[in-house]
């Protein structure tokens, strides 16, 4: 079955990360299938030079992993002492100092945190292995999409780790608290019907139809007016640091913003 940027060229094509785009619409994919997408600093550094290639046209982003598993998270060669070649091992970074090392993994969290840009809608479309990285991954997408072999799991608490790469608040915002401490310390699987069900997941559908269901979803998102849609992520967004009546009065500014625009009134 093609996949959907087959017959694109790649705005982006390095380090297990592909980046095409079809006018509003990018796709962004994991693309060694070999390793299960295991991911490495140098897929990170390419996941955030997608993020900084897109082009203003873009509305809409479908993240995909090709093969069997969307993501079966880091590299293991991370845990062995040498590491990955070129890149600083576990025991490296353990030995920085602090500013260093806070900012070493500040720039791995760079891959993860564009995904809910305002002016985006991030869809992950995930079948078999979303586990650690990976799962942080899907969660750092606005809506996941995932095939019914899905197997989400976070492992970092059980190599000793944290999830660290900016999964912990989208997981507690989905499920709540006491789920995503168990899921976490557990680090016990999470399958499609529980994902769907607890609200990790939008979607489950066999794995022949998760390309196309992602793209029907994102199609259903680019028919709504921009403009629409960027205030309407922005609001929702905001609402867990907003009282009620203070969400009340930011749905009134920007129903007065689209009113105005829809007039030919706006600034």
């Amino acid at each position: 079955m093609a996949t959907p940027d087959q017959d694109l060229v790649p705005l982006l094509d390095k380090d297990g990360v592909r980046l095409t785009v079809d006018d509003a619409l990018a796709t962004v994919t994991l693309t060694n299938p070999a390793k299960r997408n295991a991911q490495s600093p140098a897929m990170w550094r390419a996941l955030a030079e997608a993020g900084r290639q897109l082009p203003g046209s873009v509305r809409v982003v479908v993240l995909r992993g090709e093969g069997k598993s969307f993501s079966a998270g880091l590299d293991r060669q991370m845990f062995l002492p040498e590491g990955i070649e070129g890149e600083p091992s576990f025991v490296d970074l353990a030995r920085s100092g602090d500013a260093e090392l806070d900012a070493a993994i500040a720039g791995f969290q760079e891959g993860f945190t564009w995904w809910r840009r305002n002016d985006l809608v991030s869809i992950a479309a995930v079948q078999g292995h979303a586990i650690g990285a990976g799962f942080q991954l899907a969660l750092a997408c606005d809506l996941r999409v995932v095939a019914d072999d899905v197997q989400f799991a976070m492992r970092e608490t059980s190599l000793g780790l944290v999830p660290d790469l900016t999964g912990t608040h989208p997981l507690v915002s989905l499920v709540g608290y006491g789920r995503a401490v168990e899921i976490c310390l557990t680090g016990r699987f999470v399958h499609a019907q529980e994902a769907v069900a607890t609200g990790l997941a939008n979607v489950a559908v066999p794995v022949t139809e998760l390309d196309a269901t992602a793209g029907e979803l994102a199609a259903a998102i680019l028919a709504a007016p921009r403009d629409a849609v960027v205030e309407t992520k922005t609001l929702l967004r905001g609402v867990g640091d907003r009282t009620y009546d203070e969400q009340r009065a930011a749905e009134r500014a920007s129903q007065a913003r689209r009113l105005r625009d829809l007039a030919g009134l706006g600034e």
